[in-house]
Parts: C-alpha cells; sequence; structure tokens
C-alpha cells in the first residue's frame, strides 16, 4: 500500500472536471495527478480552471494513448462515458468493438496492462449491472481478475453519504496483487436538503416569471377542465419511481418532500428545495428540472 508519507500517483480517464481529485483534496490525501485524459472542450475548460497546475497533462483521446510514454501511477479511475447504459440513453451497450460511447471502457485495458496500477477506480450508472448489462459487467471483472486485481463493487446512493440527490451508481475498486482490502462506508445521517447547496446569489435570469409560473399552473388548470384524464402528480425525491404519497428516505427515516409534474419530460418537472433531488438527466437531453424555493418573510415564516 501507498504509505501516509508518500505520493499516491494518480491517472483519470474520462477525466471531466475531475471530480475524482476534488475527492482525493477533501480527504487529505498526498497525490500527484501525472496524467488525464478527456477530450470535452468544456470539460477541459473546467478542468484546467480547477487545476491549472496540471494543465499541460492532458493526454487526450483514450484510444490514442500511448500508454509506454506515460508516466507510472498507483491510482487509475476510469469512469467511463455511461449513456450506453443508461436508461436516460438509448441502452446501446458497451460490448468491445462496437463503437458505442460506452465501449470505451475496453481502451482502458491497454492502460492497465502497460501501467499494472495497485488501484483501479471506476463508477457507472446502476443499470451496468441489471439484467441486459450484468453479464458484461461480470466478463470486465474477470477480466480485471486474469490481471491479477481483487474486485469489490457495490451500488451506492448519493443520499446516503450526505448529498441530497438520489443517485444510485455501481462502483468497483479493483485491488492488485492484495496489496489491500477494501470496505465501503457505512450510510451517515443525512442532515442536508437541497436547500443547503444552492447559491444564495443567483442572477434574476435563472427565475421563472410570473407570467411563466402562470403559465405552468394555467396549463394544469386546462388539462384537468378538459377531463382528458391529465393529472398533475407529485414524485418523491427519494425515489423518482413512485407518486402521491411522501417518501421516507433510506438514509435515517427522514421525510422527503415530494416533486411536483406536470408533463412526461424533465422540463416540466418542479422540484422541492426542502427535499431531495431526484436523480436528473443532463440539461441536453430532456432539459432543465426547475426548483421551488420557498422565501421567508420578515417574521420568518415560509411564503
Amino acid at each position: 500500500m501507498v504509505g501516509r508519507d508518500e505520493v499516491l500517483r494518480v491517472f483519470t480517464a474520462f477525466s471531466g472536471y475531475d471530480s475524482q481529485c476534488m475527492a482525493l483534496d477533501r480527504i487529505g490525501v498526498n497525490y500527484e495527478l501525472v496524467g488525464w485524459s478527456e477530450i470535452d472542450p468544456n470539460a477541459i475548460a473546467a478542468h484546467n480552471a480547477v487545476y491549472p497546475q496540471w494543465a499541460d497533462r492532458n493526454a487526450g483521446d483514450i484510444s490514442k494513448i500511448d500508454w509506454g510514454g506515460q508516466p507510472d501511477f498507483d491510482l487509475f479511475t476510469y469512469s467511463s462515458p455511461c449513456q450506453d447504459f443508461s436508461n436516460a440513453g438509448r441502452m446501446a451497450g458497451g460490448e468491445e468493438g462496437s463503437g458505442t460511447r460506452s465501449s470505451l471502457l475496453w481502451e482502458c485495458r491497454k492502460a492497465i496492462i502497460a501501467k499494472k496500477p495497485k488501484y483501479l477506480l471506476m463508477e457507472n450508472v446502476k443499470n451496468l449491472v441489471s439484467g441486459t448489462f450484468r453479464p458484461l459487467f461480470f466478463k470486465w471483472l474477470r477480466e480485471l481478475e486474469g490481471y491479477g486485481y481483487t474486485n469489490h463493487y457495490k451500488v451506492l446512493n448519493a443520499k446516503d453519504y450526505g448529498v441530497p440527490q438520489n443517485r444510485e451508481r455501481i462502483f468497483v475498486i479493483s485491488i492488485r496483487d492484495e496489496v489491500g482490502c477494501y470496505y465501503f462506508p457505512e450510510p451517515i445521517p443525512l442532515t442536508r436538503r437541497i436547500r443547503d447547496i444552492v447559491e444564495d446569489d443567483v442572477d434574476e435570469g435563472y427565475f421563472l416569471s410570473e407570467s411563466q409560473i402562470a403559465g405552468i399552473l394555467g396549463h394544469c388548470e386546462r388539462k384537468l377542465a378538459e377531463g382528458c384524464g391529465f393529472r398533475p402528480q407529485f414524485r418523491g425525491g427519494a425515489d423518482s419511481n413512485r407518486n402521491n404519497n411522501p417518501i421516507r428516505g433510506a438514509a435515517n427515516g427522514y421525510d422527503v418532500p415530494r416533486a411536483f409534474r406536470y408533463g412526461r419530460s424533465q422540463t416540466k418537472t418542479v422540484i422541492d428545495a426542502d427535499g431531495v433531488s431526484p436523480c436528473i438527466n443532463d440539461g441536453g437531453h430532456d432539459g432543465i428540472a426547475k426548483l421551488m424555493i420557498r422565501k421567508r418573510n420578515e417574521e420568518g415564516a415560509q411564503d
């Protein structure tokens, strides 16, 4: 294992803005990002804004990296594209050679064989361990076992670890040659809600106007008057598949205020800031959900 006084050498693939490094920063790990791989211009710009000291270490397209020319590393993170595994995507899968974005997972094999890092970390959508993609998931784990890794995997939900969002993801920790063992952390009580993490100073352009709010309410009233079977629904922040009743959060029995839906798309969802957010799709796929924030009057009561 890497000692406390040693520097953990890290390479992150599909880096985005590098939340992996942010996590290492947060827990105080002494590390160096020896390389990263990202091709999206916006993600690269965000990464360089957060970690300007490592701006010159982007190796680019993971399918074109010469791993022999990269420095050695102890930890390799490879949270490959999830779109083709996700229920929100087209479910095209990630079989090797299929050409899907999610099939880039298999490009990571080259890095693992060439560098033999001590630790591997993968995160992806829960659907990767569903009935459809479960065989592919275990095929990948068997491949890692063939390289000398012991795999530890578990579906974790963000709301069980201090984040006010119902977001389930599969995590895989792989450790080479028994250099250590790993235990997933136990859930902790959820004490924060969406309101606690949103910014206080927000440009007015992000708020719905009075006429837009009236339009939403008017739409619901018209549809109800038509008698066509439409009814606005309350959708639980802790479980986006259930309607009508408040749902007790799994973290600590915490009551989760509900989200209001007046249509099928995410654009027509209003999430209560005093609750836990359902898992939302990328804005480019289904629009942006709305957030309902209750303002307090001078006496401190909610309006």
